[in-house]
């Protein structure tokens, strides 16, 4: 075969491989959305998720974001939830939350596509991260805004990400 060939393939192996081998590392992200029905959350619609955390993952920190999509019809700057934590012990933590979603100067403050926005909002101290223990959490998240049912929002959900530090 000619040289030129040969490092041509040879590049092409090597630029395939750099692509391909990060691929196959352990996933440090966890996330899960909701559907919202109709584009219309009752405050008695309460989705719930749950995930596991191992054994061999609770030497790690991490960040804990919620994931909120609405339309651009959506009225407001800001959404009221009440996320309702129950750890693997079974202790369970109501939160309170407030989350802006836009600025009078910014807009949504979310990525957006067409007239549709996503904001993951992070709800973990970015100083101080959880440390998680082994077993199952479930978080319930409530709407607790005054309009009821609160129009187009279309999903909501929990995102876990290892911090910084542990990546």
């Amino acid at each position: 075969m000619n040289k030129s060939i040969l490092n041509y393939i040879s590049y092409f192996v090597l630029l395939t491989s750099c692509f391909l081998l990060p691929a196959c590392d352990k996933v440090d992200v966890f996330e899960k959305n909701v559907t919202i029905p109709q584009q219309s959350w009752s405050s008695n619609y309460k989705p719930e998720i749950t995930f596991t955390i191992q054994p061999e993952d609770t030497i790690s920190r991490y960040n804990i974001f919620i994931v909120i999509r609405h339309t651009d019809a959506y009225r407001y700057k800001n959404i009221w939830l009440n996320i309702h934590t129950e750890s693997p012990g079974g202790a369970v933590n109501n939160q309170p939350l407030n989350l802006q979603l836009a600025t009078d100067n910014k807009g949504w403050l979310g990525s957006g596509m067409d007239d549709i926005y996503e904001h993951r909002i992070q709800i973990t101290p970015p100083q101080n991260p959880e440390h998680l223990s082994a077993g199952t959490y479930r978080f319930k998240l409530e709407n607790i805004m005054r309009e009821d049912p609160l129009k187009n929002v279309m999903n909501v959900g929990i995102r876990l990400q290892k911090a910084q530090q542990d990546l």
